[in-house]
């Protein structure tokens, strides 16, 4: 028979609503796949092989009507510059804006992401702290603890994958923003304690073969990511053929 202090512990553990705040902090950060023509390709695949990416990213990075700081590379020919909108008066659209974008991702990279839980006292942005779930910690390690723990009848995480191109794409171009920080912060309103066997998170594989967070679900129901808070560590680009 349960006693007096363990039916005290139930009726506020089933108190509701109560509100937790998930997030996941790391490395990853922003890609745009866009489709390119062989001569593109060609060009720049020849220019990263000889010299790295560092033109590529600075042809990339520039706004229109703005010279781009190349190293190496004096010319550009037209029929390599991808990022020009024959249909819109051959406007140079920004990267993250490609008039031939068929993929777009934002989010933290599964291998390094960490997940930090704490209960607060409502669902407002910038709601107060009450209690620590969890700190910090590594989500591939919590999945596989999960799993291990229930004989693999629950996992936290589930795993996709898309790494084809559209029909029609022999070549592609990526441009890559590497940041860090936290990349998904939202709230949920349950009753009773945090339970991680609710928690579900889903990553896709993507072109680059890098596993991304995608979105988060609690309980069966998407959890809204309110934003983030990560920092710039840089840009890299590639080109290649299908």
């Amino acid at each position: 028979m349960a006693t007096t202090e363990e039916k005290q512990d139930l009726v506020e553990n089933l108190k509701g609503p109560r509100y937790y705040r998930i997030m996941l902090q790391g490395y990853g950060g922003e890609s745009a796949y866009m489709t390119i023509s062989k001569e593109a390709h060609d060009f720049w695949n020849s220019q990263c092989d000889e010299n790295g990416d560092y033109d590529l990213v600075q042809y990339m990075i520039s706004d229109d009507g703005e010279e781009p700081e190349y190293e190496y590379v004096d010319d550009v020919p037209p029929e390599a510059q991808f990022l020009q909108d024959d249909d819109d008066d051959n406007y140079k659209r920004p990267w993250f804006e490609s008039h031939t974008e068929f993929e777009h991702t934002c989010g933290v990279e599964y291998g390094s992401a960490n997940l930090s839980v704490d209960e607060v006292d409502s669902s407002e942005y910038g709601a107060n702290d009450i209690a620590e779930v969890y700190s910090y910690q590594s989500l591939s390690d919590l999945n596989d603890q999960l799993g291990e723990d229930s004989d693999w009848e629950h996992e936290m995480v589930e795993m996709g994958c898309e790494d084809e191109a559209p029909d029609g794409t022999d070549y592609i171009a990526q441009m890559y923003s590497s940041e860090k920080g936290c990349f998904f912060e939202g709230i949920i309103e349950t009753v009773g304690n945090f339970d991680p066997k609710k928690l579900k998170v889903y990553t896709t594989e993507y072109l680059n073969g890098e596993d991304t967070v995608t979105n988060v679900e609690y309980d069966g129901v998407e959890v809204d990511n309110n934003g983030g808070d990560t920092n710039g560590k840089g840009y890299s680009a590639h080109v290649w053929e299908c």
